[in-house]
């Protein structure tokens, strides 16, 4: 479908917070993750735009409201020598999905990794998002069937930070 002709992609600014914090509870109830979002707004300022930035954000608006979000950061391939983007999440409001908004979110970042010699664009997709890996596809993604995702959090993140390096990381 076409883009909707109101609709707006820009980076995210500091007063985008709520919006952005609002469209990722929405993202959650989306994949039945609610009870995984134990993060604050303040926090996600912090980490987007405070003194060291760990993440950017675009927002989609549609009428001056958010409708949308992508939340990316630099990653680097070794094998490419070059950075890369890692797309952490993409969401549109459901009542808004089929407008071409989520295609214009994921066109801008691409863009963005083109402009700034990215190697690659690259995320993960739930394996039941049936209509996600659909979307993901058309727009020429190749999903990864031997590629798994390895994630430590909480206690065992802790257990292994707690095993003794040869040297003590600095920050």
């Amino acid at each position: 479908m076409a883009l909707s002709t109101a609709c707006v992609v820009r980076p995210a600014i500091a007063a985008d917070v709520p919006t952005i914090f609002a469209l990722i509870q929405a993202l959650a109830q989306y994949e039945k993750l609610s009870h995984e979002v134990v993060g604050s707004p303040a926090a996600l300022e912090s980490h987007l735009f405070g003194d060291h930035p760990y993440a950017e954000a675009l927002v989609a608006e549609v009428a001056g409201r958010g409708v949308g979000f992508a939340l990316f950061f630099h990653n680097y391939s070794t094998f490419l020598t070059q950075p890369g983007i890692y797309l952490e999440d993409l969401f549109v409001l459901p009542e808004y999905r089929g407008q071409g908004i989520g295609k214009a979110l994921l066109t801008y970042l691409a863009q963005l990794a083109v402009t700034r010699n990215c190697g690659r664009l690259e995320w993960s997709v739930l394996d039941w998002n049936a209509p996600a890996i659909a979307f993901y596809q058309r727009m020429g993604a190749d999903v990864l069937p031997d590629w798994r995702t390895c994630r430590v959090t909480g206690q065992s993140l802790a257990n292994l930070a707690a095993i003794a390096p040869a040297t003590t990381p600095s920050s």
